[in-house]
């Protein structure tokens, strides 16, 4: 019976060791688990703060091409707006001059 006590005995302490290794392996685990966590938080939160900053860039960007766009309709429309000016003028010259020439002798 001595020798199966210590068979027993061995045994027992090898499970307990056993078990302290799967115990420290589970904490490790959950160590490992909590900060691939955390990091996925952080990135999580580093991607919304770039997508916020590129949105308002990008918005930036947008506000700023609509502004030269309409400022250069706004030009182009004066442009216009003066070449018809002149060529009413021109022809209303034009009319005055054939209406005098009809009209005196």
């Amino acid at each position: 019976m001595d020798a199966s006590s210590r068979v027993l005995s061995e045994l027992a302490s090898r499970e307990q060791a056993l078990d302290a290794q799967i115990e420290s392996a589970r904490q490790d685990a959950a160590r490992e688990i909590e900060a691939a966590e955390a990091q996925a938080a952080r990135i999580l939160r580093e991607a919304g703060e770039q997508i916020k900053m590129l949105t308002a860039q990008r918005e930036q960007e947008m506000d700023a091409e609509s502004q030269r766009i309409h400022a250069e309709a706004q030009a182009q429309a004066k442009e216009e707006v003066l070449t018809a000016h002149t060529r009413a003028d021109a022809k209303m010259g034009q009319a005055v001059e054939t209406i005098l020439r009809a009209v005196l002798p």
